[in-house]
């Protein structure tokens, strides 16, 4: 009997005797609680992060949701990048069953298959990640995904998509970048579809994992990169081996975390159980968003007024220069009959939903000019 045939047995044993001790509870109040409390189910759950990212911070807070939330009957187990996989490889190793769970990004398996960008780094028609996550729950995503994952690649997973991304900087340059000349040559890191963008734009292109950018940098592997916050770039030391940092872009505008789940491992769980792993995931979207808020906005004045950072917005030339390139990429994603369908879909959402937003958000950027003059670099 292998390994996976074993703990598969185990978890089953497990709901069983939960089953039962609840059957016996009307007799015997404490057997129920008393056998739960014990032998709570641990889910183990591999991030993409390291230790020292915020957003393991924020996979532990999915993990302290969920375990408040069942009545200790589940514990979340988190562990960091490398524990058990790669940063890369955590779908691999939900669909075998290496892991129960995972909280990471699509785009860590656009190597799979380059649909994995729509779900989070794919072109921008004009809507936030706010919009995007909208669409995935309400416009028809995640019927795509789950087309995608289990029909086009015969994946054994579900995946749910939580924390609405603030568009990602441009990213860490030494020099000013002002023009869309000026990126030519550039040996730039991002990941998934942004790749193939920034490689139209005369970019070449590495492919890393979050803990293994600055370490890049100082060796020369690459001379400029993006990663996705103001604290997570701290602390990974970016201000260290750069000290010009782009806000604004459209390469990564609406990005959410992935949360992976192997399905034997959710199928097998009390259907409450179930419950609390999907929903728990609505839950730590509203904390992490506000935590974000906080910590990105705490570090980013850190970076600019102790690190001696200077904080650009990217030019309008270099971002209309990454709306052409994404015109062109698109026709190229087109070709695929899914990712056409997908694309699709999305435009259709956006158009509308993009249009209420729009015409309906006032203009945020005059109000705070107006109560903090001069602040904003626009």
């Amino acid at each position: 009997m292998d390994n996976h045939t074993k703990r598969d047995l185990s978890r089953r044993s497990f709901l069983k005797k939960g089953a039962l001790a609840g059957g016996v509870a009307a007799g015997t109040t404490l057997a129920a609680p008393a056998v739960l409390a014990q032998a709570p189910l641990v889910v183990k759950m591999q991030t993409s992060w390291s230790a020292s990212n915020i957003w393991d911070e924020f996979a532990k807070d999915y993990g302290t949701r969920v375990e408040e939330m069942s009545g200790g009957r589940l514990k979340v187990d988190v562990l960091p990048a490398g524990a058990v996989v790669a940063a890369f490889q955590v779908m691999d190793a939900c669909n075998d069953g290496l892991l129960d769970a995972a909280h990471t990004v699509p785009v860590y398996w656009y190597g799979k298959n380059k649909a994995a960008s729509l779900f989070g780094t794919g072109p921008v028609f004009g809507g936030s990640a706010t919009t995007m996550m909208s669409w995935f729950y309400e416009g028809g995503g995640a019927d795509f995904y789950r087309e995608l994952t289990q029909d086009i690649m015969g994946l054994n997973v579900y995946g749910y998509m939580g924390f609405p991304m603030f568009a990602q900087p441009f990213g860490w340059f030494k020099n000013e970048v002002n023009t869309a000349a000026d990126l030519e040559g550039f040996k730039y890191r991002t990941v998934g579809l942004a790749a193939d963008l920034m490689q139209s734009m005369g970019m070449s292109v590495a492919q890393l994992p979050g803990g293994e950018i600055v370490p890049a940098m100082e060796r020369g592997v690459i001379d400029a990169f993006e990663f996705n916050n103001p604290s997570s770039d701290k602390d990974f030391g970016a201000q260290d081996v750069a000290k010009n940092y782009y806000l604004s872009s459209y390469h990564q505008a609406s990005e959410s975390f992935e949360f992976l789940f192997n399905k034997d491992f959710m199928d097998d769980l009390e259907p409450d159980l179930q419950a609390i792993l999907k929903y728990g995931v609505e839950a730590v979207s509203t904390a992490n968003t506000a935590k974000a808020m906080r910590r990105y906005s705490d570090d980013l004045q850190w970076l600019q007024n102790e690190a001696g950072v200077t904080v650009h917005r990217t030019s309008k030339e270099i971002l209309d220069a990454q709306l052409k390139a994404w015109d062109g990429l698109i026709t190229e994603l087109e070709q695929d009959e899914f990712m056409k369908r997908c694309l699709d879909s999305q435009r259709e959402w956006v158009e509308k939903v993009g249009f209420y937003e729009l015409m309906n958000a006032p203009d945020y950027a005059l109000a705070y000019d107006h109560y903090f003059p001069g602040k904003l670099k626009l």
